[in-house]
């Protein structure tokens, strides 16, 4: 099926677009978005369907875990089997940001979004769009780097759609993402450590653990 293309205002986006996104999501597809950290799909995390169209559209293994997108830390608390004090010191110093945080997943996150791990990847964005569209929705959202495994992560647009037609239902034209991707920390073991490097530097990690 033919990717569509619809343009959205990053900063302001309209409600048709959002109505649209949020409407393919519920029907179990994938929407690429504009985001602080580049472009990133987007998806049901809840609908095993729409979770198998993400790893599909990626070319990606089925044994990767998937980020979820939340829009608060009261969002992420039900998502999380319990959250450590560095989450907190974490969350509250970069979120909203281009942090990614891996925490232990509650029973209610299926199993394949985990990658069988239990473990989750979660992250509030600085994005208006995807803020809208959890808004919308009232629930989190898939988010994984918006690129086929192994290529670069689209930086447009126009970009994901020359790369991903076809392979998803709808992408948000916002333009140009000058972000860098996210920081991704693993804090479910007793030393944190630094999975990804990204726009959140390590030092900056660290200053901000120092003690706990």
């Amino acid at each position: 099926m033919p990717t569509d293309l619809i343009e959205v205002d990053a900063e302001r986006p309209q409600v048709f677009a959002i109505e649209c996104a949020a409407a393919a999501i519920r029907r179990g597809k994938v929407v690429a978005i504009p985001t602080d950290a580049l472009y990133t799909l987007v998806a049901d995390p809840f609908n095993l369907r729409a979770v198998q169209q993400v790893f599909t559209a990626k070319g990606r293994e089925n044994s990767r875990s998937l980020p979820l997108l939340v829009d608060d830390i009261m969002m992420a608390e039900d998502l999380a089997k319990e959250l450590s004090n560095r989450f907190y010191l974490l969350a509250r110093r970069f979120w909203p940001g281009p942090l990614t945080l891996i925490v232990p997943a509650s029973p209610k996150v299926p199993l394949r979004v985990t990658g069988n791990t239990g473990r989750l990847a979660l992250r509030q964005s600085r994005s208006a769009v995807a803020n809208a569209l959890i808004e919308k929705l009232e629930q989190p959202l898939i988010a994984t780097s918006a690129n086929i495994s192994g290529q670069p992560t689209s930086a447009s647009g126009i970009e994901v759609f020359g790369m991903m037609d076809g392979r998803i239902d709808l992408v948000l034209d916002g333009g140009f993402c000058t972000g860098f991707g996210a920081t991704t920390v693993d804090i479910t073991e007793p030393y944190w450590r630094l999975i990804k490097s990204g726009a959140i530097q390590e030092k900056e990690i660290a200053g901000c653990l120092q003690g706990s």
